[in-house]
């Protein structure tokens, strides 16, 4: 008899583990069920949580899941994949979503019953990612939609509809860049080197062969030489020591054995000091320098010519290692003061954004279910029958796509004063209304950490100022608010802004490229960088040594690639500087105090679905 405590789902999860292993080809595979993300890390295969009540959906998740990691195991070679992969971010989310593609379909080529499996777990992940009510493919992933049509081209299999609406989005602009390189798919499915090769063409073709890096079929022509070298030092070597054996051999074939024994150890020990000064001489070649690393990848990928002089002096640090907490929350009460006259404005615009916002969370009813609220609108048919079941209906909240904002604000000398005591109040009063509505939101600054070079300035002129030493001062990247950190918990942290000290310069185009950075790293289907500044990028120890568009320069530079790459939607704000020469979709603001109402429509018009609203927002360029 079984216990009240067994858990009925047990055996399926235990055969569903066995069946796992069978088609993983590995019977050492331990494999577990965890809230956590399913996912392979070694020997450890992590898949969804089955509940008692064993539920369709759990168990096609389930199933599907397992499905897919067990292909990934089967046919992927963790060694080539690496060899292959490339450093961009981009690059390698297609390189990476066009192989798990690749192993799903080779599992549907030799093991047909996995593709309806898989299909269940790519509808699962579709529907909840909001695939489905895109409409534009600059709001879907491209990496996503690659990884879809190399599926479906590979097995001819048609993907759920949620899946299918992203491939259908990219795919006129991914066949049009790529189809001649797609065209040799089916034929190397089954060799993972010849198809990394492919990915890495298909990225190429894609826009993105910047993030390549070095070709790894490259043979390396240095090492090459050494090697030739080498051996036509040893073979003269080798030949005359065998033709001098050979002579002694005949002319003396008498030699006693002892002899023969003194001569061998004697070639070995002339060997043996032969091999010492040959290894010396291939380590350090005369008049050659020793061989170098391979050069590092370029600081920026928006402009591979960009560099600094040194990063050695950079920080990326989180607020509350800046100040003592007892300071923040003294900063953070001087800020709250400050602005008191303010609040009653904000808080009005920030409930206005909520309410437009909470009015697109579309609400819907489900009917005839087993249990929930009673359906008064269908009594009748039970009085007039009081044989008929009683009715329920249950309400069913349609979520928001999965969304992060990243408010990324310019704390540099000239925002001192009222500019960064709205800027920071602003972001506090979106960062609570945006998570009210299950929207992620991430709070950064960018300053340096000197005036005039710091200590990178001190390292350029200890080292005989070199000529064009790029950018000469020492970055600070601040984190006010990571997207999974809850409000209440770093709600002091924008009171730093207040700290006497902390503002001085700015070199946006790299701020803007690590907050990009950090986004393009981000699972949320949809991602929004909004930045604030008050001006052009402006630090005068990097201008004084380099010609004067350098920083502005780069600054283009690094949004016309996010533009183009679409993975982040681009918002800027100006407050009395025309930031609209920079960005293509940007908003002026003349007084400072109309920042909470730029930003608050700025979001909404983003929110909007209403496509015609959010051309009329595309449209404007200036507020106020």
């Amino acid at each position: 008899m079984a216990r009240n405590d067994d858990n009925p789902a047990d055996p399926f999860k235990k055969a569903l583990a066995e069946a796992t292993k069978v088609m993983a080809d590995d019977t050492d595979l331990n494999v577990s069920y965890s809230v956590d993300p399913s996912g392979l890390s070694g020997d450890q295969m992590r898949l969804p949580q089955i509940s008692r009540r064993m539920t369709r959906d759990e168990v096609l998740l389930a199933r599907g899941t397992a499905d897919a990691l067990a292909m990934h195991r089967r046919y992927h070679d963790d060694g080539l994949h690496a060899k292959y992969r490339p450093p961009g971010d981009m690059a390698r989310d297609i390189y990476e979503a066009m192989e798990t593609a690749r192993c799903e379909a080779m599992g549907a080529r030799d093991m047909p019953g996995t593709a309806g499996n898989i299909d269940a777990k790519i509808a699962h992940e579709a529907q909840r990612l909001g695939y489905d009510q895109i409409t534009q493919a600059a709001d879907a992933p491209l990496a996503t939609a690659a990884g879809y049509l190399v599926r479906h081209l590979a097995t001819g299999r048609d993907l759920p509809a949620a899946a299918q609406n992203v491939m259908d989005l990219w795919r006129g602009h991914i066949e049009g860049q790529a189809g001649g390189t797609l065209d040799d798919l089916n034929a190397i499915l089954n060799d993972q080197t010849a198809f990394a090769r492919l990915a890495r063409k298909v990225i190429e073709d894609l826009g993105y062969g910047d993030q390549l890096g070095d070709d790894p079929d490259q043979p390396d022509e240095d090492q090459d030489e050494a090697d030739e070298s080498a051996e036509e030092e040893e073979q003269p070597d080798s030949s005359g020591q065998d033709d001098e054996q050979d002579d002694d051999a005949e002319a003396s074939p008498e030699q006693s054995q002892d002899e023969q024994q003194d001569s061998s150890e004697a070639q070995v020990s002339m060997d043996d000091l032969a091999d010492e000064e040959m290894s010396e001489e291939t380590e350090l070649p005369e008049g050659e320098a020793p061989l170098e690393p391979p050069p590092p990848a370029p600081l920026s990928d928006a402009d591979p010519n960009y560099a600094a002089y040194t990063t050695d002096f950079d920080e990326e640090i989180p607020a509350e290692e800046l100040a003592e907490p007892a300071e923040l929350e003294r900063l953070r009460a001087y800020l709250d003061q400050q602005l008191d006259p303010l609040k009653g404005a904000v808080g009005r615009l920030a409930n206005k954004l909520q309410r437009r916002l909470q009015a697109q969370q579309n609400r819907s009813w489900l009917f005839d279910m087993e249990e929930g609220i009673l359906d008064a609108g269908r009594l009748a048919r039970v009085v007039a029958n009081p044989t008929t079941p009683l009715s329920f209906k249950v309400e069913k909240d349609t979520e928001f796509r999965d969304t992060v904002v990243t408010l990324l604000l310019d704390n540099s000398g000239s925002m001192r004063g009222r500019p960064i005591s709205i800027a920071a109040i602003c972001a506090d009063v979106l960062a609570r209304t945006l998570e009210r509505c299950d929207v992620k939101v991430e709070i950064l600054g960018f300053t340096t950490r000197a005036w005039k070079g710091g200590q990178s300035r001190e390292k350029w002129l200890a080292e005989g100022r070199p000529q064009q030493p790029g950018r000469l001062n020492d970055l600070r990247h601040i984190i006010y608010k990571s997207a999974d950190a809850p409000w209440r918990r770093v709600r002091p942290n924008l009171g730093l802004m207040m700290k006497e000290g902390l503002l001085k310069e700015n070199i946006d185009g790299e701020a803007l490229e690590w907050a990009h950075r950090r986004m393009a790293r981000r699972q949320e289907a949809r991602k929004i960088l909004m930045v604030i500044s008050d001006g052009a990028p402006v630090d005068d120890s990097t201008l004084s040594v380099n010609p004067a568009n350098y920083l502005e320069k780069h600054l283009r530079d690094v949004i016309d690639m996010v533009e183009r790459r679409k993975m982040v939607e681009l918002i800027a704000i100006g407050i009395g500087h025309d930031v609209t020469r920079y960005y293509q979709h940007a908003v002026t603001i003349t007084d400072v105090d109309q920042l909470a109402g730029a930003m608050t429509e700025q979001l909404a018009a983003l929110f909007d679905k209403d496509p015609r609203a959010r051309a009329r927002f595309l449209g404007i360029r200036r507020a106020g």
